[in-house]
């Protein structure tokens, strides 16, 4: 199976095509540059550079979220609208997920957290056996950091944290003791290899869908949503 994967979910880009979980080729982009500038090249580009076309492709991958809303947006735009004209069938999967996959090598606990500002991180917890085999612990959540090493798993074992909100996580841990291992740049942010990795998995179980039924996993309201509440809430007050 011919699988192109997107991610977009973060400030980096990257687009992956694989034959099943091998990994033939991967884009990845952090320069700061917006992705609906760089994420259409990037697919181009790819292709060609493995001989392959839309037509070869059997499986359209994309993050769904949590992560930025513009991204998350450009992302799964870009992977409804490569599919609609063959109808290509399509896996939304979790950006959390999809990093775990990412340091899925190390064997152990896997923090997976996104900065998601007011001290959160949309997170989730994973265990891997280091061989290709990955446990999920917890449900993908927006939750504060005081909340999250309240959680009895955090204490129970090493956490290996990954994500851009790992370095945030390691800091407010360490500082109250935790056992937290902290991974290297090139494992720790979001990247297509594991959205398509997390699309093999869900299909095991699962059907895929259309491009047109693809959805974006927000977690909570955007910033203007959250205002927009706000002011509708404090007109209330008598």
């Amino acid at each position: 199976m011919n699988i192109l994967a997107l991610e977009s979910s973060a400030k980096a880009a990257s687009v992956a095509v694989c034959r099943d979980a091998f990994l033939l080729a991967e884009s990845y982009q952090n320069n700061g540059m917006t992705h609906s500038t760089t994420l259409l090249p990037m697919c181009e580009s790819l292709l060609a550079n493995v001989g392959l076309s839309l037509a070869d492709i059997d499986l359209i991958a994309c993050a769904n979220g949590p992560g930025s809303f513009t991204g998350l947006r450009i992302g799964l735009s870009m992977a409804k609208g490569l599919a609609w004209p063959e109808e290509k069938p399509c896996v939304g999967v979790s950006t959390l997920e999809a990093m775990a996959w990412n340091a899925s090598m190390v064997p152990g606990a896997i923090c997976c957290a996104m900065d998601a500002r007011r001290s959160q991180v949309y997170n989730a917890l994973f265990e891997s056996d280091g061989r290709g085999k990955l446990t999920r612990l917890t449900e993908d959540r927006a939750i504060s950091l005081e909340e999250l090493f309240a959680s009895e798993k955090m204490g129970e074992t090493s956490q290996f944290l990954v994500g851009d909100g790992a370095e945030l996580c390691y800091n407010y841990g360490k500082e109250r003791g935790y056992d937290l291992v902290l991974a290297p740049e090139n494992l720790r942010h979001q990247r297509a290899w594991g959205v398509a990795r997390a699309a093999l998995r869900f299909l095991e179980t699962g059907q895929p869908c259309s491009g047109g039924a693809l959805e974006a996993r927000y977690l909570r309201l955007s910033q203007a949503e959250r205002e927009r509440r706000e002011r509708m809430n404090a007109k209330q007050i008598p």
